[in-house]
């Protein structure tokens, strides 16, 4: 199906939602209450999506947020209460109609707010060519829309280009764990409830690294459908667009705390648990980002960590056999490949059989901002509990 016809169809089927309300995406997680305060009901009624953005959480007063896909302006609305009266919103969309409620629903929203006039403006666009202008965007936000866009990668560029150095995003999405065949990708029907255009998370998160951003990380996940043995599922991702490490940092060396006994980072740098490694200062500009912070001992001087040591983390499996469930892990960041201490690798997105005892490992603190996990199995497992390696470790 041609770029042009599927995005033409997307904004006719969101268009006619729009007037027939009809639900589109997955469900979300609205605080309704709060937003019926000062949003008013013709927005409420047509928002989709499949998450409150958890980047809204973020806002800092005064700064600059970019909604991709905005819609009726439900997320461009809260964004501005929060933003205040200093900071400033953007609401891009391909939809006429969307366009128009958001637009006439601005003022109404300034003045629930108190505010003298709207700080919220919202541009026709579509997400790969933004009619934003370079480097300047605090925050990206985008609630099950970019799946929508035939050409993500594409739209991982233009989020690069728009950001600002120190600027971020925080997305939620659709990805699928395995790629999605031809059938459903020319299916149009199936483009509107973002199921034919959803990446594997793997394609996902390495489009956003190839377009320059650095520590993207899970935020949040949740299953969502199963169709033909395709899991579709939402996560919520984070990542950053580094500034240029103007001065030198203190820190010279970076330790691998765990629990994982081994990473590799975005740039391809490989840690080994305990052993100090050189860095420069964008490298530990990146290490102190926030999903780097517990994992990593940053000091001026090599500090070598060993396992009598308190700052050395590591999670085992139990001593004790184990069952198959059908449960998978993917790693979704913010690193591309990690191990544990039972010698599993994982690769970013990439769906490894777990038994139940690496689920309880990857269920820890330590492990499981970084995992979604999956289960496969179509029915109930009723299978006999076993040594699943041949030297009684497991898996």
């Amino acid at each position: 199906m041609p770029i042009d016809e599927i995005t033409q169809k997307v904004s006719d089927r969101y268009a006619k939602a729009a007037s027939t309300g009809e639900q589109m995406c997955c469900p979300t997680s609205y605080d309704m209450g709060h937003l019926k305060t000062f949003i008013p009901e013709e927005v409420l009624r047509i928002s989709y999506g499949c998450g409150t953005p958890a980047g809204l959480k973020t806002v800092r007063a005064g700064e600059t947020v970019l909604d991709i896909g905005s819609g009726g302006g439900i997320d461009c609305f809260e964004a501005s209460r929060l933003v205040g009266l200093t900071g400033r919103v953007i609401g891009i969309d391909m939809t006429d109609t969307m366009l128009e409620i958001a637009r006439k629903n601005a003022s109404v929203v300034a003045t629930n707010l108190g505010y003298p006039a709207s700080n919220v403006e919202f541009r026709k666009g579509l997400a790969d060519a933004m009619p934003v202008e370079d480097g300047t965007i605090d925050l990206i936000i985008s609630n099950c829309v970019i799946n929508l866009a035939p050409d993500k990668r594409k739209v991982f560029r233009e989020m690069f280009r728009v950001a600002k150095p120190g600027g971020r995003f925080t997305i939620s999405d659709i990805v699928s764990d395995q790629t999605v065949p031809q059938y459903l990708v020319h299916d149009s029907q199936k483009w509107g409830d973002c199921l034919s255009g959803a990446l594997t998370l793997t394609e996902y998160m390495n489009g956003m690294t190839a377009a320059g951003f650095l520590g993207i990380h899970l935020v949040k996940f949740s299953p969502w459908r199963e169709i033909d043995g395709i899991h579709f599922f939402s996560v919520t991702l984070t990542g950053y667009k580094l500034p240029s490490a103007a001065t030198a940092s203190p820190f010279r060396y970076a330790t691998l705390r765990g629990p994982f006994s081994r990473v590799t980072d975005e740039r391809g740098t490989t840690f080994q648990r305990g052993i100090p490694y050189p860095i420069k200062p964008d490298d530990a500009l990146l290490l102190t980002c926030p999903p780097f912070t517990d994992h990593f001992l940053l000091t001026t001087d090599p500090v070598q960590l060993d396992t009598h040591d308190p700052r050395w983390s590591a999670v085992l499996p139990a001593d004790a056999p184990c069952t198959w469930q059908g449960h998978y892990a993917l790693l979704a960041g913010p690193f591309v490949e990690t191990a544990d201490d039972d010698h599993h690798v994982y690769r970013r997105g990439e769906p490894l059989e777990i038994c139940s005892k690496t689920v309880a490992v990857l269920e820890t603190t330590g492990y499981q901002p970084h995992f979604a996990i999956l289960n496969r199995a179509g029915e109930r497992v009723s299978g006999e509990a076993v040594a699943c390696a041949p030297d009684g470790g497991c898996c």
